[in-house]
């Protein structure tokens, strides 16, 4: 079955938020990665956005989704291709159970990198959450990136604009909407956002990222005066 669908009977499947940060059962796993698990999940029920915890958590379940079964020895190998498919499936339904978080947003930002490909709509409504749940605008400068990422510049200036608090967040975020400006080929609104960052009260953290933005956009409004350019 291909990854999509699976991850659809995996958003219709009742959830309990009782379960959040609780071991599943299972009959094949080790000692050691029992007692890693339990002191993982007990970190990420205290703080679902502990990215360290997660991360560790994370590369765990996957990597017990790609071990090979100890039930049949005589099983061909899996193809990679489905070994990958079974990691971001483990990663996904971790991630799902976190969500349930009121506080929550890094599990939401994994659940939309792993569906921004087939689900760029559900991966927007995911990353718009994330940002809601996150002050500091960490979520919302990761979100950007993802969808930078993927090709969708335009996508990630309209999370952005919607969202971002200049005077409150992460100057990354402004960062961000400049980068994604530029790959959109708005090179205007790039120079508004670069403008707006100036009112960020953290002047020093502007400063250092100012000098690439600023060469960024004379680079491009370089390329749009060059003869030949699409006007």
């Amino acid at each position: 079955m291909a990854l999509m669908p699976r991850l659809r009977q995996l958003l219709r499947r009742q959830r309990s938020t009782s379960r959040v940060g609780t071991r599943r059962p299972s009959e094949t796993r080790r000692y050691g990665d029992t007692v890693h698990e339990d002191a993982l999940r007990a970190m990420l029920h205290d703080d679902p956005n502990d990215a360290p915890a997660f991360e560790a958590l994370a590369e765990l379940v996957r990597r017990r989704a790609v071990e090979p079964s100890t039930e049949d020895p005589l099983t061909a190998p899996e193809e990679e291709a489905d070994r990958q498919q079974d990691a971001d499936l483990a990663v996904w339904s971790l991630a799902e159970e976190l969500a349930g978080h009121p506080k929550a947003w890094r599990p939401l930002l994994e659940l939309g990198r792993l569906s921004v490909a087939e689900d760029p709509e559900g991966a927007a409504r995911r990353f718009a959450t994330a940002a809601e749940r996150d002050r500091s605008g960490a979520a919302l400068a990761e979100s950007l990136q993802v969808l930078r990422d993927a090709g969708m510049p335009v996508e990630a200036l309209g999370l952005g604009i919607g969202h971002w608090r200049v005077r409150e967040q992460t100057p990354e975020v402004g960062r961000q909407l400049v980068l994604a400006a530029l790959e959109a080929e708005r090179v205007f609104e790039a120079k508004q956002h670069l403008s707006t960052l100036a009112e960020h009260p953290d002047s020093s953290a502007v400063a250092a990222m100012r000098a690439e933005l600023e060469q960024a956009v004379a680079a491009a409004e370089a390329t749009d005066l060059s003869p030949g350019s699409p006007r």
